[in-house]
């Protein structure tokens, strides 16, 4: 079991930064893979950035690419999304999510996590 707990969104404005956390408990979290998705109202959830169990290996969307960073601390059992130069269309429910059959993060597809945080709202206006 994995128990995941997202921080840090809010109201931006375009061109600003966030920085997203997700704090993670349970089963060792050095073990499995870590990925950001978001989900804007109308539109299916999508992967945004992932990171491999060790983080040596990330992925991230074109649509993110060059602004948002992923990286994971795992002696704090940690994983951050810094997102910078944020854009309107940006605006979406973030999550994190665990996939526990994993090392690296080579699924893109939602139904593959297992385990997700509650949440956290990003807002940027324009």
């Amino acid at each position: 079991q994995v128990q995941l707990v997202e921080s840090g969104g809010g109201l931006v404005q375009a061109g600003g930064s966030l920085k997203l956390s997700c704090a993670a408990s349970g089963r060792t979290f050095s073990t499995y893979a870590m990925g950001w998705f978001r989900q804007a109202p109308g539109k299916e959830r999508e992967m945004i950035a992932g990171i491999s169990a060790s983080g040596s290996r990330t992925y991230y969307a074109d649509s993110v690419k060059g602004r948002f960073t992923i990286s994971r601390t795992n002696a704090n059992n940690t994983v951050s999304l810094q997102m910078n130069s944020l854009k309107p269309e940006d605006t979406a429910v973030y999550y994190c999510a665990a996939d526990s059959d994993r090392v690296y993060p080579t699924s893109r597809q939602a139904s593959e996590y297992d385990y997700w945080g509650q949440g956290t709202q990003v807002t940027v206006s324009s």
